[in-house]
């Protein structure tokens, strides 16, 4: 069952919903026009089907291993990844000055939304790297920039963010790296990083960390954190790789999915590196990069949630069982239950895709004007967008193999992967309960200002929708009131009682402004088309949800903390 790019609606969204043309129209963007975009989606959709999606099964069954110090990757990744560099699309959004194409991130979001449908474990390699690009071009010297953003755009090098570890987890302000002046502008940077995806591989060049550690007079906590470059082999030089670095792949991870995607132990033993960005200030600089790859995760699972979903349908128009209502339609998709779990899936594959498209027009806007109301939109979006779009995607890989029946839970099928693949995605770059605290706590410190002027936005929407679809523009401007006054009721509370709500909340709102970009749909569609009957499910079938998710968020914490750990150990 072959994965097809969902080029329809990824055109759709873009041109018709999340409005895509305000950032074609920047100066900063003008290069956007709809012939190139055309052309940079045709393509990609063309190599995702056609290069990458071949080699993700291989990924799963021939996982990546360490020999002898050395990783090696899947059969076929080399090829794949190949023809992703020699293609321009590790550099995607870069700066022309270093290589880059310089395009929007909305299009490079698109792109990796197909990307990751086709092979997940493979995407992730570019996607680290164009995070790393971006901080770099953010916070690196001159010197490092003309070092290594060459051969990182040109894909011949992979970067990685090295944050976690052992003792610290999600607590980075923990950790116990350390970084020693050598007094020669370099630094020994030692210690042991867990949970670095593409550490090592076998067919690129040199492999840059990006590494957070302490200097000898940096204060606890994250405040005291700085932030290095460490690359595998120390550019000669000419800047090619010359002598290897003091750095080591200790293990790879065994994990439940990704299994072509080399999870590392890192270990580095006085490595040679150099400080990007100010001393003490490590955080700010790796948060361009979490940031980036913060939304490029939540597009991962809507990616991996379209193939699971394609594989769904296709089974379930050719898989005969019982008997239907329509004698005209023998497979399981004549049963109603499956064609609630298939329109239920695909509403949800649609509601998080402009939520992250909307998300990265944002992004894109607030680079290319410097406008703080397009910068407040984009920072409320990005949690929403990480977390709904790793939620959907286990939740869609879930039903997918719930279509197959018993053969989903069969490895052949290639059902049970995308599951396993997704899992992942709600956990890595902030868990989804940390993307729900910023959301209700750092992101609504201007007292909510950038959460109502977007309800306000899905207010108007809904207003405007009336004359042509009253039905359901009454029930998005309804949940948007109950959304508003939640909201209201959120900002009287202190942080525990936000933090015990905050997951429902998120939730909450982004099936609020998912239900607002359907209804967007359906007017498009002339509210009669196959897009105004999806967004009918969306808003009659998936909204009613919101309503029990916002009451969660009225309770606070008190009866969380009324069970002892005793309690819950009983």
């Amino acid at each position: 069952m072959p994965y097809r790019a969902p080029l329809s609606d990824l055109r759709f969204l873009m041109h018709h919903v999340v409005g895509f043309a305000q950032v074609a129209a920047t100066g900063r963007f003008a290069e956007a026009t709809p012939e190139t975009v055309e052309a940079v989606l045709t393509e990609a959709g063309r190599l995702a089907a056609e290069v990458l999606a071949p080699v993700n099964r291989a990924g799963d069954t021939h996982p990546a291993r360490l020999e002898n110090g050395v990783v090696r990757t899947s059969p076929g990744y080399a090829e794949a990844y190949g023809a992703m560099a020699a293609g321009g699309w590790v550099a995607i959004t870069a700066g022309a000055d270093h290589g880059g194409m310089g395009l929007p991130l909305t299009l490079a979001s698109a792109v990796n939304d197909m990307f990751s449908g086709a092979c997940l474990s493979l995407q992730l390699n570019p996607l680290l790297t164009q995070g790393q690009i971006e901080a770099l071009e953010h916070h690196a010297s001159d010197d490092l920039k003309a070092t290594y953003l060459p051969k990182l755009v040109s894909g011949e090098w992979n970067g990685t963010m090295n944050l976690t570890e052992p003792q610290a987890g999600s607590d980075v302000g923990a950790l116990r790296s350390k970084a020693e002046p050598n007094g020669d502008g370099s630094y020994a940077v030692s210690g042991q990083k867990i949970y670095i995806t593409w550490g090592d591989s076998d067919f690129q060049a040199n492999t840059i960390h990006l590494v957070l550690a302490r200097l000898p007079d940096g204060a606890p906590g994250t405040a005291g954190i700085s932030l290095f470059l460490v690359p595998k082999f120390l550019p000669d030089a000419d800047g090619n790789p010359g002598a290897r670095n003091s750095l080591s792949v200790v293990s790879l991870e065994h994990k439940l999915g990704i299994h072509g995607s080399p999870t590392c132990v890192m270990q580095f033993d006085g490595a040679k590196g150099w400080l990007v960005g100010a001393p003490h200030k490590g955080m700010a600089a790796m948060f361009t990069m979490m940031n980036n790859a913060r939304l490029g995760v939540g597009l991962q699972g809507v990616g991996v949630a379209e193939a699971a979903y394609q594989q769904a349908c296709d089974y379930a128009m050719t898989r005969t069982q019982g008997r239907t209502a329509d004698p005209a339609t023998p497979s399981i998709i004549g049963h109603a239950d499956v064609r609630r779990m298939l329109a239920t899936m695909k509403a949800q594959v649609f509601s998080a895709r402009a939520i992250g498209l909307s998300c990265a027009v944002a992004i894109d806007m607030a680079y290319a004007t410097g406008d703080a109301g397009w910068k407040a939109r984009a920072a409320f979006l990005t949690p929403i967008a990480k977390a709904y779009g790793t939620d959907v995607g286990v939740a869609v890989a879930s039903e997918g193999v719930q279509i197959h029946g018993g053969m989903g839970f069969i490895e052949e099928t290639g059902a049970a992967q995308f599951l396993r693949d997704a899992r992942i995605t709600p956990i890595y770059e902030g868990t989804n309960g940390i993307q729900a605290m910023d959301l209700v706590a750092r992101k609504m410190a201007d007292n909510g200002e950038a959460a109502f002027r977007l309800i306000r936005e899905i207010e108007m929407g809904a207003q405007s929708a009336r004359a042509a679809l009253p039905d359901v523009a009454e029930d998005v401007w309804q949940a948007c009131e109950s959304l508003r006054e939640a909201t209201e009721a959120l900002l009287t509370q202190d942080l525990t009682d936000r933090f015990a709500g905050a997951v429902p909340y998120l939730r909450a709102f982004a099936l609020v402004l998912g239900s607002h970009f359907h209804l967007k749909s359906a007017l498009v569609d002339g509210g009669t088309g196959p897009r105004a009957a999806l967004a009918r499910v969306a808003i009659k079938r998936l909204l009613p949800e919101h309503s029990g998710l916002l009451a969660q968020t009225r309770i606070g914490a008190e009866d969380l903390y009324a069970l002892t750990p005793e309690d819950f150990a009983a």
